[in-house]
């Protein structure tokens, strides 16, 4: 396709700054390189009509981590790594609460909860073993207890009658902070296009070729935040991870509220609207689920409504409404992905499932990565 000199012009010539990706992390290193340079021509390109990935898609979850996944991380991450990690969490939701407001995201505060199963007994003894060491060594970060043994009293069944409480996790509305995280950018002469796949780049030492599938244009510097999407564009350690979600309609005297994390983390559901939403189950086919579209599977969702039925609200009818998925960047390791890939392109991906937790600030480093 020949772009029209107006075209080419008012959108492609002399970029700046190119980001591929609109999610949490594009949009936040977009403002923050306009803070630095207002008069910069700054382009953000997306590949869905609606950020691809995950930044819409996900649960919403202001959380940090449960109990049992921080024991289970550090047997694959050192203490001084995690405990970053756990602070980049924290440090990314103030950071995003203070760049939206907290009627932006509609940011409540109403405890997170582990719950564990009939057949979790262990584990929530090994967690009650711990609970003191970790609420210690995480104080210097929230300047009290983070985690405590309170009753179940929501009315679960098939699960121990103990849950550990959070008080510090919150829930957001995940479309209402993307959209008026959209508004902020747009407000600040920040051009989003959607529908655009980048299909390659070439760093030329001068100027980045970004080459879309019928034309392409220069930048002088771009910035990849693609996350679970990155291996089409990086060679990286991130695989994308589907995580497949549903949602119930409007259940009469639902008394649930918080965010709610069962079977290690594998599985997380919370109120929204008068309606649980559910997640998860990706371990249940982890080769099947590292993938990079959006089908939805039987196995899966065939769990999550058993879990609705047996577990989460036993005594009550519901209805399933929608079922979706959302796309993760995941590895080895949890530590996100911040690097230098050329002289002129530089990347932000591998937020596991703390995007919403963290991704404000990896925005944010990402644009600043020009300065170290």
């Amino acid at each position: 396709m020949n772009l029209s000199y107006w075209e080419k012009k008012i959108w492609f010539d002399n970029v700046d700054f190119c980001i591929v990706g609109s999610g949490i992390v594009g949009v936040n290193c977009a403002l923050e390189l306009r803070r630095q340079h207002p008069k910069a021509k700054i382009l953000i390109l997306e590949r869905g009509v609606l950020p691809q990935g995950a930044s819409t898609k996900n649960a919403g979850f202001a959380c940090f981590g449960s109990l049992s996944e921080l024991l289970s991380d550090l047997k694959t991450h050192s203490e001084e790594d995690l405990f970053d990690l756990v602070q980049q969490r924290y440090e990314g939701l103030k950071l995003l609460r203070n760049t939206l407001g907290d009627r932006a995201i509609k940011y409540q505060q109403n405890a997170g909860f582990e719950v564990f199963l009939n057949h979790n007994q262990d584990l929530l003894e090994t967690c009650k073993s711990q609970m003191e060491k970790i609420n210690k060594w995480l104080k210097p970060i929230f300047k009290d207890k983070v985690f405590k043994i309170q009753k179940q009293t929501f009315g679960f069944k098939n699960c121990l009658s103990e849950i550990i409480v959070n008080p510090f996790e919150g829930q957001i509305d995940t479309g209402s902070m993307m959209k008026n995280l959209i508004s902020k950018a747009l407000k600040q002469d920040i051009t989003i296009m959607n529908g655009l796949n980048v299909d390659s780049f070439s760093d030329n030492g001068n100027l980045v070729q970004i080459r879309i599938s019928n034309f392409e244009f220069t930048a002088k510097q771009l910035f990849i935040a693609t996350n679970g999407f990155a291996n089409s564009l990086l060679k990286l350690k991130v695989k994308p991870a589907r995580n497949q979600v549903l949602i119930t309609k409007p259940v009469k005297a639902l008394n649930i509220k918080g965010t709610f994390h069962l079977d290690e983390g594998y599985y997380y559901f919370r109120n929204i609207d008068q309606r649980i939403l559910l997640g998860g189950g990706r371990h249940l086919d982890k080769i099947k689920e590292t993938i990079d579209n959006f089908r939805l599977t039987q196995t899966i969702q065939k769990k999550l409504q058993e879990l609705l039925s047996t577990v989460i609200l036993p005594d009550q009818s519901f209805e399933i409404e929608h079922q979706w998925s959302g796309i993760l960047g995941v590895g080895n390791q949890k530590k996100p992905i911040l690097k230098k890939v050329s002289p002129l392109v530089f990347c932000a991906v591998r937020l596991g499932g703390m995007g919403v937790a963290i991704g404000s600030q990896m925005g944010k480093n990402l644009a600043n990565i020009l300065k170290s």
